[in-house]
């Protein structure tokens, strides 16, 4: 029998009332508290908390308190990568940052989403509505602009910048800049350019 965290992980609908679950969401919620509440240059232990409550990390991560997770162990992060404060990442799938990444201040970053069905979202013994997931893949050296939710489900190519306070509701391809409300391409860039 597949267990609550299999189903979400795999994007069947699952409780996360779960005690498995929510045990790891009870210890996210404490190692993040840590993780805002000590000072920025104390390297060593935001380093120890880091590896702590996300998945993985590269080389030269810098990530600006306060950060906000579910359970932090779906995070996983390449190298030379920067989050900027107040950043929400609602982790009940895998969401990936590509190398040399940039993200902006408030960005959000779902991957859990409900049934518009009313019916479907109610758990029959849990104060939580039935959840489904779908990760998010960000590519490398991509720049998300402050303010952007990416709703679950998308894949963010390499080398694109999403302007600040989109919404991106789809995927986004390579080598471009995308903006608005739902985020759409407005500039691609020339293979050529990017070579030279």
């Amino acid at each position: 029998m597949r267990t609550e965290k299999e189903k979400m992980l795999s994007g069947e609908p699952y409780d996360c009332g779960d005690t498995e679950l929510i045990t790891r969401w009870h210890l996210a919620k404490q190692l993040q508290r840590e993780y805002n509440n000590t000072p920025s240059d104390n390297a060593e232990r935001l380093s120890a908390l880091l590896d702590e409550l996300i998945g993985s990390r590269g080389e030269n991560v810098w990530i600006s308190a306060p950060i906000f997770v579910d359970y932090g162990e779906n995070i996983h992060i390449g190298k030379n990568v920067e989050i900027n404060m107040n950043c929400v990442f609602l982790d009940c799938n895998k969401i990936t940052i590509g190398d040399y990444s940039g993200i902006g201040p408030g960005v959000h970053i779902y991957t859990v989403f409900h049934s518009t069905i009313p019916q479907e979202r109610l758990g029959k013994d849990s104060n939580f509505w039935k959840s489904l997931t779908a990760p998010v893949n960000i590519g490398k050296n991509v720049w998300i602009g402050g303010g952007s939710i990416i709703l679950p489900g998308v894949n963010i190519g390499d080398g694109v910048t999403i302007g600040a306070g989109s919404v991106v509701t789809h995927d986004i391809p390579p080598y471009c800049v995308a903006v608005g409300n739902p985020c759409r391409v407005i500039k691609k860039f020339s293979l050529n350019l990017l070579d030279s």
